[in-house]
């Protein structure tokens, strides 16, 4: 067996590192676009694997009708973001901050996709639970408006808390690097332009 069959890669892809990208904001032209895209392209210039989900072209329920307790058929597209998550060493999220949180699209995909059996398992008569997607590593890379200190001293970042701790992390999926872009919304072309440079770089350092 090739070392590519053997990393779930396709002789086309490669044999480097397999990244599962993933596209939280639900427009499908925006900086957050554009910012996935740079990462790409330098991850896939040092020869990794990059794939990558788009949650707007994707067709799914976003919401989690009944909860744990009863059971919800997972759409087409969920069951592939699953088989695309199993496979993937390194998971890369590029996203705004909405309302202080991450869109209702990527959070309603977490609520989906991340279930008891294939993310976290409880244990029998126990509050603690198994983290199922350990060994993953993740990048986050977050578009605000808002001012990163003020998001950070004023609010308290509670989209990067949620996203750290209570979802990746709970998950046993650790968090290497959050970067920040920001304030958006008074960028200048010449700023978009290097934080689109500073994307690629990460790629590259994936």
């Amino acid at each position: 067996m090739s070392d590519a069959a053997k990393s779930g890669a396709t002789p086309l892809e490669g044999d480097g590192k397999r990244i599962l990208l993933v596209f939280g904001n639900p427009k499908s032209s925006s900086l957050c676009q554009a910012l996935g895209e740079a990462y790409t392209q330098g991850a896939r210039g040092r020869g990794h694997v990059v794939r990558q989900l788009k949650l707007g072209e994707m067709h799914f329920d976003p919401i989690l009708r009944e909860g744990y307790d009863q059971s919800q058929e997972l759409e087409p597209d969920l069951l592939e973001a699953q088989r695309q998550i199993h496979w993937a060493q390194h998971l890369v999220f590029v996203y705004p901050v909405w309302w202080g949180g991450p869109p209702a699209l990527l959070k309603g995909f977490f609520d989906r996709v991340l279930l008891p059996g294939f993310a976290f398992g409880y244990r029998a008569r126990s509050s603690l639970w198994d983290k199922l997607l350990a060994g993953r590593t993740a990048d986050l890379l977050v578009t605000l408006d808002t001012p990163s200190w003020y998001f950070r001293w004023i609010y308290g970042a509670p989209a990067h808390r949620q996203m750290v701790r209570t979802i990746l992390g709970f998950c046993g999926v650790k968090t290497r690097r959050l970067v920040e872009f920001s304030p958006v919304r008074p960028a200048r072309e010449e700023q978009r332009q290097r934080w689109l440079h500073k994307a690629e770089r990460l790629g590259k350092g994936a």
